[in-house]
């Protein structure tokens, strides 16, 4: 059966944005006990949890307090989906917590509200599908508004994100602590540099702590990447 309702657990930046534009294909509502959106129904967690999917918007560190929230009152058949930057905990914490009558996917959407600002045409979002079926419809929904869905396991998505996220943040917060940077006299490729770097220079402090200290993977590449570096410098 077509999903009829979905809410929003976490209706921060990207809570907000996933309303923005799922708001026209569900009826939605939203739980937050920070925010109150003006044309969403507030609900609850235990109210939350009676939707047809469930979406976990909330930082990583809050997911296990969330899920023994919602994890009594979710209906058979229901679909709970979490939007992290990593995958491997959130992915073991939705298959130990969640009942044997839940459908779950692990999802993270390779995109944000600024680099989303003009839609989420041709944006990409990994997608590991951990229990049910209802992955496939999801799926197909997420390609008919454009997006690539890229399926992958938990750990492979951490391996990845280890350099695609965690060498992208390294190095963005390490230039943002030289200071401003030259741009009068800057090469093409050092502006394209500079251009990725303000990208995720607002992310918050929880999602770098996630991206940096929560991919099991990210402390290894991490090293090598320094490594490396300092090998280079030395004439290596």
């Amino acid at each position: 059966m077509r999903p009829q309702t979905l809410s929003i657990i976490g209706f921060g930046a990207f809570g907000r944005l996933i309303a923005r534009h799922l708001r026209p294909h569900l009826a939605l509502s939203a739980c937050d006990p920070c925010v109150r959106p003006n044309d969403l129904t507030q609900v609850d967690p235990a109210g939350a949890a009676l939707a047809d999917i469930v979406v976990l918007a909330v930082p990583l560190a809050q997911v296990e307090s969330v899920l023994h929230a919602i994890a009594p009152h979710l209906r058979p058949g229901a679909t709970v989906i979490d939007v992290a930057s990593v995958k491997v905990e959130p992915a073991r914490l939705m298959l130990d917590l969640l009942p044997d009558h839940v459908q779950i996917i692990a999802s993270h959407p390779l995109f944000g509200p600024a680099s989303a600002a003009g839609g989420v045409a041709g944006h990409r979002i990994a997608w590991c599908p951990l229990r049910g079926r209802s992955h496939r419809l999801l799926a197909a929904f997420l390609r008919a508004q454009g997006l690539q869905v890229i399926p992958t396991t938990p750990d492979q998505h951490d391996r990845d994100m280890a350099v695609v996220q965690g060498l992208t943040h390294l190095i963005a917060r390490s230039l943002s602590r030289l200071g401003p940077l030259p741009d009068r006299l800057a090469t093409r490729s050092f502006t394209l540099l500079a251009e990725a770097a303000a990208m995720v220079q607002n992310d918050s402090p929880e999602l770098l702590a996630t991206i940096l200290r929560a991919n099991p993977h990210a402390a290894a590449v991490r090293q090598r990447f320094l490594a490396e570096a300092a090998g280079i410098a030395a004439g290596d």
